[in-house]
């Protein structure tokens, strides 16, 4: 759909959308470039202020992929009027804005629209050198790729929907989802890394796919070191499934070949669609350790190293036992 939209001609639009990243690139000055990103979704929890903190966390993902750091945000929402209580909306922006003020930054306005089905969103703005921006599309062969959050977010949200899962079980991915990617970003440009994706709607196959296609490479994922949240397995077995994973699944089935021992639970758990995931790093081999040393050091719970990036046809993904 975007390949009939035309390109941007401007020369200072140094990342635009061609290469499906996660945010765009706008240089300034020789020292100055812009990183902007959009992000707006309707709820995946129901608790209003865990919904807004969600979704202010998920679209300063986008920035802090690129390695640029955030200076402010505005807010998007949509509101059924007169069929939820004011203080739903009022819970929404202030979850939102205590999770960018926990970044360091200030929702600094917004939008607010008549809608049938709540929705929340922001943009995010920040500041990257225009040398220095981390894009999806750097990636050398032999990196190793890290991840720093465990997936399957997508599947436990449709399990909350359905009134599956005990209070316990939906703090735990209230916390996975609200956790900024703040301190594993600042690992990643402290030790230098190739590329950097974050884990969104696409699963991380699909975000994956992204980098390895941007990147010209073939990526092969180790399906047992990628961490998984609990829970998240049973429930496919018992086809909680949402309907953006099994998308993901379709589309991707034409890019990925599965070893006949990878199970068919994990290959879902691969595409689940997931909100506010971590970020997907392609490190130097010669600098994997210090990356995860610097993740951890920084307070990061998950530091996986879950496969790498080859030379072989561009876009490619095998997933391995």
């Amino acid at each position: 759909m975007l390949g009939a939209l035309p390109l941007p001609i401007d020369p200072n639009v140094l990342v635009g959308f061609a290469t499906s990243d996660d945010a765009a690139i706008y240089r300034l000055t020789d020292e100055i470039a812009l990183a902007l990103t959009v992000d707006v979704f309707t709820p995946v929890v129901d608790d209003p202020y865990a919904f807004g903190a969600i979704a202010a966390a998920n679209a300063l993902s986008d920035v802090y992929a690129m390695g640029a750091k955030p200076i402010a945000m505005l807010s998007f929402v949509g509101f059924p009027r007169g069929k939820l209580p004011w203080d739903v909306l009022q819970q929404m922006l202030l979850g939102g804005a205590e999770k960018a003020r926990e970044a360091g930054v200030d929702v600094v306005g917004g939008h607010t629209v008549d809608d049938p089905e709540p929705k929340c969103g922001y943009t995010v703005i920040g500041l990257v050198h225009p040398e220095q921006a981390i894009t999806n599309a750097g990636g050398e062969p032999g990196d190793q790729l890290v991840l720093t959050k465990p997936i399957g977010s997508g599947i436990l949200t449709t399990a909350i929907k359905r009134e599956l899962l005990d209070a316990d079980a939906v703090a735990q991915v209230v916390d996975v989802m609200a956790e900024l990617n703040r301190a594993a970003a600042e690992a990643v440009v402290e030790v230098g890394v190739h590329a950097c994706t974050d884990v969104s709607g696409f699963g991380l196959l699909g975000h994956l796919r992204e980098m390895a296609a941007a990147s010209g490479l073939v990526a092969r994922v180790n399906a047992g070191s990628v961490p998984i949240m609990p829970g998240v397995l049973g429930l496919i077995e018992e086809d909680v499934v949402p309907g953006g994973t099994r998308s993901n699944e379709g589309y991707l089935a034409q890019f990925t070949q599965f070893d006949d021992a990878v199970d068919s639970t994990i290959r879902l758990a691969l595409v689940d669609a997931q909100t506010s995931g971590g970020l997907l790093i392609a490190v130097p081999p010669e600098r994997s350790e210090a990356l995860i040393a610097a993740l951890h050091g920084r307070g990061v719970r998950v530091a996986a190293s879950i496969g790498r990036l080859e030379a072989g046809t561009a876009g490619m993904i095998v997933v391995e036992p």
